[in-house]
Order: structure tokens, then sequence, then C-alpha cells
């Protein structure tokens, strides 16, 4: 199996970074009219500096506001909105579900597409995929694309202006890589592009993992507190670049997996994707019996930050036999990621780990 290793064709971060997306996009000999698909946040904070920085390569755009859900739907209304204005790229600017369908969007008209995230809650920014959700709210399927975005522009003033809780949910997100990329690679798993894990992957995946135990505490005060610090550029890198890269060129397992059955919980949907991510993490070292001192490891990081270590914290207190059926059923379809673990996983076997991942949070 040949390795493939895939990335963004350009990676900027810093403050203020808004200010040259539009000389970025030039210089990537990229042309306008644009189409910037938005959520509310990101058309209130960046308005402004996006009449700026597009006036400076004399670039046509409009914005299409986002709805709130990446549905099949919210795609197709995306398309007809970027043939209204014959379109050339795809702008997504916002959380990762506003990104995820902006790809959709660019993927399915073949454009270019950049993704301009204004939160670090999800590793979704650099990637090459989407996660559609139903109306219900529910994960419905991944979409995997031939290329990954043109550009991913990260505003670290912008970051720093959001709340703590979205950044921690990104921690989450970021903390599954590591342990998901290690799976796959001794499995010889295929990544998401379909071919074998680099070593460089892998080693982002671990970077990633030990740039959040050295640096998450720190850059959870620094949005608290609204003074950005070096910290809180590193982590930002970890969330988005580093888990980005580890996860979509190494590979994904039950953590994952337990999220995407997680969301058939009507309780959980008020819990953000990586906070889900997190609580599924725990469950895959179960499922491994992993070493209690890297059990423990985990759970302190997740408690010094605020992730979720138990039912009650991703809203589903004492779950019904059935509600932990229904998720593990779901998290056990044929071609999910959890049959990426090194034995055969069932239903009875999710169900009892995500019980001793509970216990375990509870008691640690």
């Amino acid at each position: 199996m040949l390795k493939v290793f895939c990335a963004p064709a350009r990676y900027t971060q810093g403050p203020d970074a808004t200010l040259h997306l539009g000389p970025e996009i030039q210089n990537l000999g990229l042309e306008g009219p644009a189409l910037i698909v938005a959520g509310r946040s990101a058309i209130r904070l960046l308005t402004p500096t996006w009449q700026s920085t597009f006036a400076q390569t004399n670039t046509q755009y409009e914005m299409f506001p986002f709805a709130g859900e990446c549905t099949a739907a919210e795609v197709q209304r995306g398309r007809e909105a970027a043939h209204q204005i014959q379109a050339k790229i795809i702008i997504g600017a916002g959380g990762g579900k506003v990104l995820d369908a902006a790809r959709a969007i660019a993927a399915d008209l073949n454009l270019p597409i950049v993704n301009c995230p204004t939160i670090a809650s999800s590793d979704a920014p650099c990637s090459a995929l989407s996660v559609i959700y139903n109306e219900a709210g529910t994960v419905e399927t991944y979409r995997i694309y031939r290329r990954n975005p043109d550009l991913v522009l990260v505003d670290t003033s912008v970051i720093a202006q959001s709340p703590a809780r979205l950044l921690v949910a990104g921690m989450g997100d970021a903390l599954a890589t590591w342990f998901e990329a290690k799976v796959c690679v001794a499995g010889g798993v295929k990544n998401m592009r379909g071919g074998a894990s680099t070593q460089s992957a892998l080693a982002l995946a671990e970077l990633c993992y030990k740039t959040l135990l050295a640096d998450g505490v720190a850059a959870t005060v620094a949005l608290q507190t609204q003074t950005p610090n070096a910290a809180l550029e590193r982590l930002v890198e970890a969330n988005t670049l580093l888990s980005g890269l580890g996860f979509e060129s190494s590979g994904l397992a039950a953590a994952h997996a337990v999220h995407n059955g997680l969301t058939t919980a009507h309780g959980t949907h008020a819990y953000m994707h990586g906070e889900k991510v997190a609580f599924g993490l725990l469950t895959q070292l179960m499922l491994e019996s992993q070493p209690q001192a890297t059990i423990n490891e985990v759970i302190a990081f997740a408690k010094s930050v605020g992730l979720p270590t138990t039912f009650a914290e991703i809203g589903i207190p004492n779950p019904s036999p059935e509600t932990l059926q229904t998720i593990a059923t779901r998290a056990t379809l044929p071609g999910e990621t959890i049959h990426n673990e090194p034995m055969p996983v069932t239903p009875v076997m999710v169900v009892e780990a995500m019980r001793a991942a509970d216990a375990a949070g509870q008691s640690l």
C-alpha cells in the first residue's frame, strides 16, 4: 500500500491574518467573484476587514449567511448562491460546520476553497472532507473530496475573542488524534485518503498531543482573560493544523465512531463535536485496555481544561440501556472507523467501555 500524506496548499496563521486574505488568495493565482459562506459571528466580526482586504485586490465577493447545520439542503442552497454570482472561489468563514458546508459547495462546483476558521473548535479546516448531518442533527455521512483546501487562513486575533469553551472543544477533538493515529498505523489501516500513514503524519499527531499537555491550560486562561499569548498561538496550531494533518493522513478509530453514536442521543445535541470526541476517546482507551497511567493522564488533562469525562457532562446523565444500545449500534455500523481497532468490536463491548469511561471520569 502506498503512503499518502495530504495537506492544504498553504496554511497562514497569526494576529490580524484576515487583513492579508485578499493578497494571499491573489498570490495563489486565485480570483473572484468569491462566495463567502459565513456564520453570524464571522459576519459580525469580519465584514469591515473583508471590505478592506478585498479592496486591495479588486476582488468581487458576496456573502452567503450559513443557516446553522451542514445538511444536504444547505449545501444545495449554497450551490445556487454560487451559481447566481458566477463564483470562481468559495471562502468558508466560521466554525467547523460552516467550513464543512463551504468545502461541500466548492467540491460540487469544482471550485477552489479557502477556509478561514474563526474559532479553534475542531481540526476540520485543513481537511478534504465534510461531515454531513440530517435535519435532526444526527451524523448522516462523511464526504471525502479530491483535494485539500487551497488556503487555510487562521486569524488568532479573532479566535482570541471567542468563548473559551470553543477552544476547549477543539482540544477534545485534537486529544484523540494521537491515539487514533497510533491504532491505524499499528494495524496498517488505510488513512482518510486511502493510503498508509507516513512517519511525518504520526510525528505531527504526537506533537499535537504533547502541545495540548504543555499549553492547554495556559491557552484556556488566555482566552478567558482575553490576553493572547504564545501558548494560545501554539495551541491554535495544534487544534487546527497538527490535528488536521494527523487525523487525515493517519486515520480515525473508536473515538470518532463513538462521537457519531452519541449524536443519536438527543441530550448530547447541546454539546460540541470535540466534547463528544473527548468522551469517545475515553471509551476507546477502555476498549483497548490501555494502561491506567495513560487513562489517568488523559482524564487529568480533560479535567484541567474542562472537557467532559462522564455521561452527565455530555448531556445524558443516567442513560437508559436502550439509549446506550442505540449509541453503540450507531458507533459500530459497517464502515465505521471503530473497525480500525485491532480487535472486532461489538455494540456490547462499546456499552461496557462507555460505562467504564463514565465510572473512571467520576472517580478520578
